[in-house]
């Protein structure tokens, strides 16, 4: 794997070849954000380690949240001070130590509408926010605004509804991409990471009573293998149930409710704001967040879900509440024209009564170990999967002689080194003559990683051109994306490791037979295996497209 923790698709067979063949202390059921933060919270005590994943990474929740990493101002107002004063310590450590590469700060306005009786109201409730961090704070404090101010950083505010704002900062992330990182470091420490790979039993030693592994397919092929491990610990979110229940398995002592978060997306120009900003609704809070300087994300929604756990889909009544409250603070209201992308995420809130709604389930997690050798995990947030993994690793090991956790101290792959390597992008771009902005994006996107991805352009010359017009893309990032991140489908370029899916289904729908093509050099696919994958993306953006549709005709939105 070598020690930045490639994952190249191209070995795909030697992995599962060690699954096989290994007896693992650790199995990790899914591959989302809190299971690959449980390999690398496993790995990194120096366990034998191995995750598999039914389908990509981050390829459900994880890659479908809100792209924050926060405290949750909302909780405050519920009391949850010890939610909100863990959150603001992961965030902390996240952007100071771990992965200052991939997540980083983000100013939100607060927009007030009653100076006199809301504002310091709100003040008071950021100072509390500030006050939870503790006294290390990487992050700059709060501060009042005037209404000049506030209209100033944000000129497409209403001025109507505006008479002062608060200024505060969080912290922003590609979701997927840093989920792929943490599995990344978990291979850096000798972790075992298999995706397309099915649990379709979990198995029992010779008197029943202890769960010993796990057998598990091959979805690329349909070979089923039996994986041997001290303890399976599942962390597979809104699939925790289907997984617990399945044969050799026992039901935890909690429910998984789904939530459903859908997020638009709009095009940069259409909102005039140097920051993002929060609103407050009847039900929540929405937000309204730059992301990668040519979309805002807007959302999101807290509703019951009932259906398919795979593919959750939007309602306009979805779009209609977004809409709305989005266009009760701006000045160019937002139509359902503007709306370019559209996702939808499923949270795993633990549920204590069948009929609580989701609005008021509690965010924190919750661990159990239904029988020895099997422990799950459910609730939680993304800010605070390192929690999550450290508590249900230490749940499953318990009585076991392993270390503490270290993951506190441990950064991600592509963190090491970046101070040094953001200042030299403008020689890295004349080395590889590449432009200065194109390097820049590297950096953002794979820190000291980005290193790997030039190395590629040295190599090949062919790779620095652009995947498509416009973007900012490399045909590098694809070929990259088999040999150091697991790419399997040109799905899996397209929706997860470009985000391309999400922004431009013009773009996506242009860059699929590339990206097909250009695997197809290292992974020997025929013409015919690239027409298939072709097809298959193109199936997703007409499916996007059609989702689009579905929820623009049907959106009664009030402007």
């Amino acid at each position: 794997m070598g020690i930045t923790g490639a994952l190249d698709a191209r070995d795909r067979q030697e992995c599962l070849d060690r699954l096989r063949a290994q007896t693992f202390d650790v199995l990790v059921v899914g591959g989302g954000v809190t299971g690959a933060g449980a390999a690398l919270d496993a790995a990194s005590r120096g366990l034998r380690v191995a995750l598999v994943e039914s389908r990509d990474l981050a390829a459900g929740t994880s890659s479908r949240s809100s792209k924050l990493i926060h405290g949750g101002l909302r909780y405050l107002e519920q009391f949850d001070f010890k939610l909100v004063r863990e959150a603001l310590k992961e965030r902390d450590l996240l952007v100071a130590r771990l992965a200052p590469h991939l997540v980083r700060p983000v100013t939100f306005l607060y927009p007030v509408r009653n100076r006199m009786i809301e504002q310091p109201y709100v003040a008071a409730g950021l100072t509390l926010y500030d006050a939870l961090e503790g006294v290390r704070h990487p992050m700059p404090r709060h501060r009042n605004l005037s209404p000049k101010a506030a209209r100033r950083l944000v000129p497409g505010l209403r001025t109507d509804v505006l008479s002062g704002g608060v200024i505060y900062y969080d912290a922003q992330v590609d979701d997927a991409r840093f989920t792929l990182a943490l599995a990344r470091t978990a291979a850096a420490h000798g972790a075992a990471i298999a995706t397309r790979t099915s649990v379709v039993a979990l198995n029992r030693d010779e008197f029943g009573e202890r769960v010993v592994g796990a057998r598990v397919r091959d979805e690329e092929t349909g070979a089923e293998i039996d994986v041997s491990a001290d303890a399976v610990v599942v962390c597979a979110g809104v699939w925790t149930g289907p997984v617990t229940g399945l044969p050799g398995g026992a039901e935890p002592a909690f429910q998984v409710r789904m939530s459903k978060g859908v997020h638009i997306m709009v095009p940069g120009e259409a909102i005039d704001s140097q920051t993002g900003l929060i609103i407050r609704t009847e039900k929540s809070v929405l937000f309204i967040i730059p992301w990668t300087g040519r979309r805002w994300i807007v959302g999101t929604t807290d509703t019951d879900w009932h259906g398919e756990r795979a593919e959750p889909t939007a309602t306009g009544e979805d779009v209609d509440y977004i809409l709305h409250h989005a266009n009760e603070v701006l000045v160019r209201p937002l139509t359902r024209e503007d709306v370019v992308g559209l996702y939808v995420g499923l949270r795993p809130l633990v549920a204590a009564d069948k009929h609580s709604s989701t609005a008021k389930l509690s965010r924190e997690h919750v661990v159990d170990v239904p029988v020895p050798g099997l422990a799950a995990i459910a609730g939680g947030k993304y800010t605070t999967y390192r929690i999550m993994a450290r508590d249900v690793i230490d749940a499953a090991l318990e009585g076991y002689d392993v270390p503490a956790s270290v993951t506190d101290r441990l950064p991600l792959v592509g963190a090491d080194g970046l101070p040094a390597l953001e200042p030299a992008a403008g020689r890295l771009a004349e080395d590889h003559d590449l432009e200065p902005e194109t390097v820049r994006h590297l950096i953002r996107r794979y820190g000291t990683l980005a290193l790997e991805v030039l190395a590629l352009v040295a190599r090949d010359r062919s790779l620095a051109e652009p995947l498509i017009e416009p973007g900012p893309w490399l045909r590098a990032e694809v070929c990259y994306a088999v040999t150091h991140e697991g790419a399997l489908h040109a799905e899996d370029v397209l929706a997860r490791r470009t985000r391309m899916l999400i922004e431009s289904s013009e773009l996506a729908e242009r860059a699929a037979p590339r990206i097909a093509r250009l695997m197809a050099g290292l992974l020997g696919w025929d013409e015919r295996r690239v027409e298939e994958e072709t097809a298959a993306c193109l199936r997703l953006v007409e499916a996007e497209r059609a989702a689009l549709a579905e929820a623009r005709t049907a959106a009664a939105v009030t402007l």
